[in-house]
């Protein structure tokens, strides 16, 4: 019975039957939502605004970039630090032990780490271990002339003429903090409008003062580099396609042969995504799904041709002989016609098949045989 057959009787649609259907479809449908997607702040399996699935699209598809999610800090290791970098956003705990060592030789061997933080400390912390001075002071910058909805979301005219910001011509901030670059390169400012409120009431007021603040700095650290953002939400999804974010985002890993974004610090992955990439770190595991996946694909075959084989001895049973009324028995006739029956019964199927459902006759015949 098909499922068409089964939500329908005689006078029609059977309507609780699809009423079941439906609201059966729409759990399924409402699992695997959440299985595969995520509702963390800068998540690369979040795809709301606060998300960074759309980033995470853009590294993926990106021409001669293979791009890796990481999920413990070892797969550092198992990439060219010179022609890797590697994205650390907002991160919610410190790296600490072995994962400071790790991350710390990725760029004392020539990697480039991307570090976007605003008013979190882990990511300040993570500054200091890889030996970088640049840190986010974590006062929010304002700017009630250059701004983008408003001055909680300045945008930053100025930008330096530097490799890495090629093609770009502003970022559009959202909830930023400046940067204290120490001796760092700085690649971006704010307007010269901007100013940071320190007493956090919405005005400039007191000692704060306008000037344009750094927002992005690059500095280089060991053979390695690494680069400052104030801001984690230009990677986010409602802010990557203003002006000029992807292009900045972009221009960081333009170079580079590997992308690794880095979620060993952060929120975990919804179940699908944590599997998925589960099994893409396991040689192992990806054999044995292979290997069950053929099997499957065997004794689904077997069952076709074992189902074909009952359907045309049925059909074929009552062939009658030109030469008299007895039936010949499906095993009695020669190949030749065996093939011509299947042909006439089953003319949709393709000579390939029709061999195999031969190749099941015969054994078949063979057993009989010595059964008899």
């Amino acid at each position: 019975m098909n499922p068409l057959e089964w939500i329908q009787d005689d006078a029609g649609v059977d309507w609780p039957r699809m009423l079941l259907v439906a609201l059966s479809v729409t759990v399924l449908v409402a699992v695997f939502v959440a299985a595969a997607t995520s509702a963390a702040a800068f998540g690369p399996y979040n795809p709301s605004w606060d998300g960074t699935s759309e980033l995470r699209d853009d590294v993926e598809s990106e021409p001669g970039v293979e791009s890796e999610l990481i999920r413990e800090t070892d797969r550092y290791d198992a990439y060219d630090a010179n022609e890797t970098v590697a994205f650390v956003v907002a991160p919610d705990k410190q790296y600490t032990g072995d994962d400071a060592e790790r991350v710390q030789r990725f760029v004392e061997n020539g990697g480039t780490l991307v570090v976007l933080e605003n008013f979190g400390t882990s990511g300040n912390e993570l500054l200091a271990t890889v030996g970088a001075e640049t840190r986010a002071d974590g006062v929010l910058l304002r700017d009630e002339q250059e701004y983008y909805r408003g001055p909680t979301m300045p945008i930053a005219t100025g930008v330096e003429n530097h490799t890495l910001t090629e093609g770009v011509d502003q970022l559009t901030l959202n909830y930023a903090s400046a940067l204290e670059p120490g001796d760092a390169t700085v690649l971006v400012r704010t307007s010269e409008y901007a100013y940071r409120d320190i007493n956090q009431d919405g005005e400039l007021s007191g000692d704060e003062e306008l000037a344009a603040s750094p927002v992005a700095t690059v500095e280089n650290v060991s053979d390695g580099q690494v680069v400052a953002v104030g801001d984690p939400s230009i990677a986010v999804n409602a802010m990557i396609n203003e002006p000029d974010n992807a292009v900045f985002l972009q221009g960081l890993y333009a170079d580079a042969d590997h992308v690794l974004i880095d979620l060993s610090h952060g929120e975990e992955l919804p179940p699908l995504a944590s599997a998925t990439l589960t099994v893409r770190g396991s040689p192992l595991l990806q054999l044995l799904i292979g290997g069950l996946g053929i099997g499957a694909i065997v004794l689904g075959s077997r069952g076709n041709v074992r189902s074909a084989f009952r359907r045309v001895r049925t059909a074929v049973s009552g062939h009658k002989s030109a030469d008299g009324p007895d039936a010949k028995s499906v095993f009695e006739i020669d190949t030749e016609q065996r093939a011509e029956l299947l042909r006439e019964r089953y003319p949709d199927w393709d000579e390939q098949r029709i061999q195999r459902v031969m190749a099941a006759f015969k054994r078949h015949g063979s057993k009989r045989g010595d059964d008899e």
